[in-house]
Order: C-alpha cells, then structure tokens, then sequence
C-alpha cells in the first residue's frame, strides 16, 4: 500500500509529465503550422510563400515574423 508521500509524488510527477507532453505538442503544432518562404538562391529575393494555416495571408510583401526558409533555383 502506498503511503501518503508517495500517492503525492505520483501525482506530483504525472501532473508534471501531462504539462510537459502539452507544452511540446503545442511546440510541434506551431512548427508545423509556419509558412515556407521560397527563396531564389541566385537573386536572393523571395519567390512565392505557402501559407498552411488558413488564416494566414502572407506575401512575399507581407512575410512573416518567423517562417521556414527554403533555397530555389
């Protein structure tokens, strides 16, 4: 039988655990959800940008605060 310091820190550490786990699926969803920015590698401008959220609406005149950098011929 568990003692009472014992149930505690077992609820103590899944209490922990479940935090832990939701902060890194939130973490995961967001880098999942950041646009790709296509980036011409001769001229260095940006070429196109794939939004996949949908309300995102970023341009290549409107680009994000933080986005997935990829080179393009």
């Amino acid at each position: 039988m568990l003692s009472n310091m014992e149930k505690f820190k077992s609820i103590v550490f899944g209490l922990t655990f479940g935090l832990m786990f939701a902060l890194w699926a939130n973490l995961m969803q967001n880098v999942i959800d950041l646009p790709d920015v296509l980036v011409s590698n001769s001229t260095n401008e940006c070429v196109d940008v794939f939004n996949y959220r949908e309300d995102d609406k970023y341009t290549c005149q409107n680009l994000p605060e933080r986005y997935n950098h990829i080179w393009v011929e």
